[in-house]
C-alpha cells in the first residue's frame, strides 16, 4: 500500500487528489493537507470583487467531499520537510501544524510514500510597504475573503459618486516583480463596465499600474497573435481595449510603498512618481512559504528543495537572457534529490523569468515574475498524478511530461457579467514560454494556436467555464471528461 499525501487544496492540490482517488484503489491512502477548509474557483473571485457574485457561488466545503470520496483530509499548514525522516521516524514524513479545533497549536508528523507539494504561493504583501488588504484604501481579490472586502470599498466609492464626487480608481501590479496581472486586468475591464452598469463611469478616473514594459506582457514577454484576419502584438490588442473604454495606463512602474490613499513607484527611467487614488486593487508579489527541511541527522537541506520555491527537473544554471531555452523549463516536477517528492503549479521554482528581465537605473528589478496558474496548474498537476500512478504499478520511467515550453494557455477576461451584457477578452498562448529555435519568425509563438478576440462569446465561454469546473471540483459523475 501506498501513501500519498497532498500539501495544498487549490487547483494543483485539489486536481492532484482527485485524479489519484479516481485511478488507484482504495487500498493505497490519498491525504490532503491544507490550511484552507474550502475549494474556491479563484478565476471568479473577480466577480465577488464587483459584487455580482457571492463567495457561497464559487467555493464549497472539501471535508465532506473528501469524506465522501475517501480522501483523507487534515486541516493544517506544512511546517517542515523531512524527506528522510529522523531518530523517531524511520520514513519521510512533513510537520505540519493544526489551524483549527481541538488540535489547534498541535503538530504532527505525517509519515509519506510519495509527496506533492501543492502549497502554491504566498501572498507577499509584506514585501511592499503599506499593502494591506483593505486598508489605506487598498485591496485584493487573490481570495474569495479579499474579492468581498474589495466590492465593499469599490461600492463605498460608487456610492459617493452617486452622490457627485469624483473618483480616481488604480488597478494593477503592487510590487515590481508581481506576475499575475491576467487578474488585475480582468478585474479593470470588470470594474470600468460595472461603473457604467452604476452610471457613474464620467465620475471616474481608472489607471492601471503595472510592472510591464509594454501593455499586454501578462509575464509572458508578450505575444505576436491572429486578430481576426490580421496579426498584431498583444501590447497593441491591449491598448485598443483601454483606449476603447477610456481606462489610462502606466507602465516599467514598480510601486514600493502604499500610503492612505497615494501610491509610490519607481520607474525604469529611475524616477520616483506617485498616484493618488479612492480605490485600489494591487496585485501582490507572490513569494514561496519559507519552509525549512532537514535530514535524518536534523541537518539543514533546505538547499536541496527549495530555491524560494521547491526544486524540480529544471535547469537553474544562471544564465544571460539571450541564452534562456524552452529546455530549462521542468517536465516531470519531481525533485532531482528525493524522488519521491514533486511540485507541480505555482510550487515549483520556475528556472527564470520569461519575460525579459529589466532593471532601473537605481538598480531595482523592475519585470514580472512568470505565471504558472490556472491551466498550467492543472495540467502539470495531473501529469504529476499519473507519473505517481504509475512508479505505483510498477513502471520504472516518468512518461507523462509536460513543459511550459510545448504546453498552451488559454485566458478570458470577462468584462461585465450578464448573459446579453458581458464582453470578453480572449487570448490563447501557444507555448507559453516562447520557442524562438521552433517560432523564430513570431517572436517564439504559434500563430492560429496564438490568438486573440474580442466579443460576448469570450463571455459566455468563461461563464460556462465557471459552473463546468466547479462541477468538476465537485467530482461530479464524469466530472473527469472535462479537461484541465
Amino acid at each position: 500500500m501506498a501513501k500519498i499525501v497532498i500539501l495544498g487544496a487549490g487547483i494543483s492540490g485539489h486536481v492532484a487528489a482527485t485524479h489519484l482517488r479516481r485511478k488507484l484503489s482504495k487500498n493505497h491512502e490519498v491525504l490532503v493537507v491544507s490550511p484552507n477548509s474550502n475549494y474556491q474557483w479563484i478565476p471568479s473571485n473577480i466577480w465577488v470583487g464587483i459584487g455580482r457574485m457571492k463567495s457561497e457561488q464559487i467555493l464549497f466545503p472539501l471535508a465532506p467531499l473528501y469524506k465522501k470520496k475517501k480522501i483523507g483530509f487534515k486541516q493544517a499548514k506544512a511546517v517542515s520537510f523531512h524527506p528522510e525522516g529522523d531518530s523517531e521516524v524511520d520514513k519521510p514524513y512533513v510537520l505540519i501544524e493544526y489551524v483549527i479545533g481541538e488540535n489547534k497549536g498541535n503538530f504532527e508528523k505525517v509519515t509519506y510514500d510519495y509527496l506533492i507539494n501543492a502549497t502554491g504561493p504566498k501572498l507577499a504583501f509584506d514585501m511592499t510597504e503599506g499593502l494591506i488588504p483593505g486598508k489605506n484604501k487598498v485591496y485584493s481579490v487573490c481570495t474569495y475573503g479579499h474579492a468581498e472586502h474589495a466590492w465593499q470599498g469599490l461600492n463605498k466609492v460608487i456610492q459617493q459618486m452617486k452622490q457627485g464626487k469624483k473618483a480616481k480608481i488604480l488597478i494593477g501590479t503592487g510590487h515590481a516583480k508581481s506576475t499575475c496581472q491576467g487578474a488585475a486586468f480582468e478585474y479593470i475591464l470588470n470594474v470600468e463596465k460595472e461603473l457604467r452598469r452604476h452610471k457613474v463611469r464620467d465620475k471616474a478616473e481608472i489607471t492601471w499600474i503595472a510592472n510591464e514594459y509594454q501593455l499586454g506582457d501578462f509575464g509572458m514577454d508578450g505575444m505576436l497573435l491572429s486578430y481576426g484576419n490580421n496579426i498584431m502584438k498583444s501590447s497593441e490588442m491591449i491598448e485598443m481595449v483601454f483606449e476603447d473604454r477610456g481606462i489610462k495606463w502606466i507602465t516599467r512602474a514598480g510601486v514600493n510603498k502604499i500610503e492612505d490613499g497615494v501610491a509610490h513607484y519607481e520607474t525604469l527611467d529611475g524616477e520616483y512618481k506617485s498616484e493618488n487614488f479612492d480605490f485600489a486593487m494591487l496585485i501582490p508579489a507572490f513569494s514561496g512559504h519559507g519552509f525549512k527541511a532537514y535530514d535524518k541527522s536534523d541537518n539543514d537541506i533546505t538547499e536541496k528543495l527549495f530555491k524560494g520555491f521547491m526544486l524540480v527537473d529544471a535547469d537553474y544554471t544562471p544564465k544571460p537572457y539571450e541564452q534562456w531555452t524552452v529546455q530549462d523549463w521542468p517536465e516531470t516536477y519531481q525533485n532531482p534529490s528525493y524522488k519521491n517528492i514533486f511540485a507541480p503549479g505555482i510550487a515549483f521554482a520556475p528556472p527564470h523569468a520569461i519575460s525579459k528581465p529589466r532593471v532601473s537605473k537605481n538598480g531595482t528589478s523592475i519585470s514580472p515574475a512568470p505565471p504558472r496558474t490556472g491551466m498550467p496548474s492543472g495540467i502539470t498537476a495531473k501529469l504529476v498524478a499519473e507519473n505517481i500512478i504509475d512508479i505505483i504499478n510498477g513502471k520504472k520511467t516518468l512518461n507523462h511530461r509536460g513543459s511550459l515550453g510545448n504546453m498552451g494557455a488559454a485566458c478570458i477576461a470577462s468584462a461585465g457579467y450578464g448573459l446579453m451584457k458581458g464582453s470578453g477578452v480572449s487570448i490563447t498562448t501557444f507555448p507559453i514560454v516562447p520557442d524562438y529555435v521552433k517560432y523564430p519568425d513570431t517572436q517564439g509563438r504559434k500563430l492560429g494556436k496564438t490568438f486573440g478576440d474580442i466579443g460576448l462569446a469570450g463571455h459566455w465561454l468563461k461563464l460556462t467555464l465557471h459552473y463546468a469546473f466547479l462541477y468538476k471540483a465537485k467530482m461530479k459523475p464524469f466530472w473527469w471528461l472535462i479537461p484541465e
